[in-house]
């Protein structure tokens, strides 16, 4: 499919729906992505002609549900590079795939004394889980700095691996307040040299940029369907040899192979982290939304949002006040967070409401990031497929506005 952005754009039903008066621009793809209509088409023939609770039953129906369900699964895995389908879990989201790895391989690996490496960008739900398993195992929780520029020091890596305490080194791949793409290569071949495991929040990257798990060479990577275009579904991949060796995350149905009174056996994976009637509909969504870009190509989706980006780092500029946070080149994702003097976000993002443009304010999940910068929040504009330079000429002109009327 070549890139025509008008063309990507009519796949999606929601932008012939203006709000308040307006064009729909929509900036908040960072939080979740609107859905084409493929994805929608797909949920929808599931629950209209395919559904039926998965692995369980012998009829034909409940047979033609598996079959996709777990078709999606084999898509998915494809999407990130990853060769075996077995080594990828549905879960919720990408919070819940990393919580249970905090969780199942976590209380398992790490003991008082040890060390969790993370980084000041990193998103509360690749921060909280282990700051609660700290606490609980008493271990050190040590982040790695941002430098003024928004960008991750990575010189601060080597002295905190040095000792031996370091068990697990997690990192975002992709910032979704700075839009910083850090040098993962270099911070998981650091970290596997000193033996420890790596686990990426990959939310905010795998729906914008090509991601191939066995070119990252990380030990777990968390991404979400939602930020792709998909349902409210997501996955984790871990290595098989990992993975096998973890407890079950969640325990009930379908994540066991026998029950007995006092004792039961797990099942095989991925079956053993997917306890209870899975989200069937929303997996086959899923496999819609990663067939829909693969329709496009990622590395030219990467390409349009660094366009988009650069686009948007030389006109931001020209509203008086506005600061921009993060590495001032394009060479980063499609979030452009930014503050305005003497304007609270709140308040920048409901004018540009009115105007039909949709941002995000507030600290993005990202609070100790924030406190980084001295700041109490920002706005955010971010990017995605159906985005054009129309949408940030539509940004600026909304920002002049809110000066116009806020700025005293």
């Amino acid at each position: 499919m070549g890139w025509n952005a008008a063309d990507i754009r009519r796949e999606f039903p929601i932008f012939n729906h203006p709000v308040n008066g307006k064009r729909l621009v929509f900036l908040d793809s960072a939080a979740s992505a609107q859905k084409p209509q493929v994805v929608l088409d797909a949920i929808t023939s599931v629950y209209a002609t395919a559904y039926a609770n998965v692995h369980r039953g012998l009829y034909s129906l409940a047979e033609a549900a598996t079959e996709r369900y777990e078709a999606a699964r084999e898509k998915i895995a494809h999407f990130i590079g990853a060769t075996d389908p077995e080594e990828l879990i549905y879960v919720r989201n990408a919070t819940e795939a990393l919580n249970l790895v905090a969780y199942a391989w976590g209380r398992q690996h790490i003991h008082a004394g040890d060390r969790i490496v993370i980084t000041e960008m990193e998103h509360h739900s690749n921060l909280v889980p282990w700051m609660a398993l700290a606490r609980e195992k008493e271990a050190e929780l040590a982040y790695l700095p941002v430098s003024d520029a928004g960008e991750l020091d990575v010189t601060a890596l080597p002295s905190l691996l040095a000792d031996g305490r370091t068990r697990v080194v997690a990192f975002t791949l992709m910032s979704n307040v700075l839009g910083t793409i850090p040098p993962a290569s270099e911070l998981i071949a650091l970290a596997h040299q000193a033996g420890a495991v790596v686990v990426v929040d990959g939310a905010q990257a795998v729906p914008h940029l090509p991601v191939d798990v066995g070119k990252l060479g990380a030990d777990f990577l968390a991404f979400s369907a939602h930020k792709l275009g998909g349902p409210g579904i997501g996955a984790l991949w871990g290595r098989r040899q990992i993975l096998e060796a973890m407890p079950p995350f969640l325990y009930g149905g379908d994540m066991i192979l026998s029950v007995k009174k006092h004792n039961a056996t797990w099942n095989d994976l991925p079956y053993k982290f997917e306890a209870g009637t899975p989200a069937i509909a929303e997996a086959v969504g899923f496999g819609a939304a990663v067939d829909f870009l693969s329709s496009l190509g990622m590395e030219a989706v990467h390409q349009h949002e660094q366009a988009l980006v650069a686009y948007a780092l030389e006109r931001l500029p020209e509203v008086p006040g506005l600061h921009i946070l993060g590495p001032m080149h394009s060479q980063r994702g499609g979030a452009v967070s930014f503050w305005l003097e003497g304007i609270h976000p709140h308040d920048i993002a409901s004018v540009l409401d009115a105007e039909g443009v949709c941002i995000r304010a507030g600290l993005h999940c990202a609070e100790p990031l924030h406190a980084r910068f001295g700041l109490p929040a920002s706005a955010r504009a971010s990017f995605y497929v159906y985005n054009t330079t129309d949408d940030v000429d539509a940004l600026v002109a909304g920002l002049l506005r809110v000066i116009a009327l806020l700025r005293r």
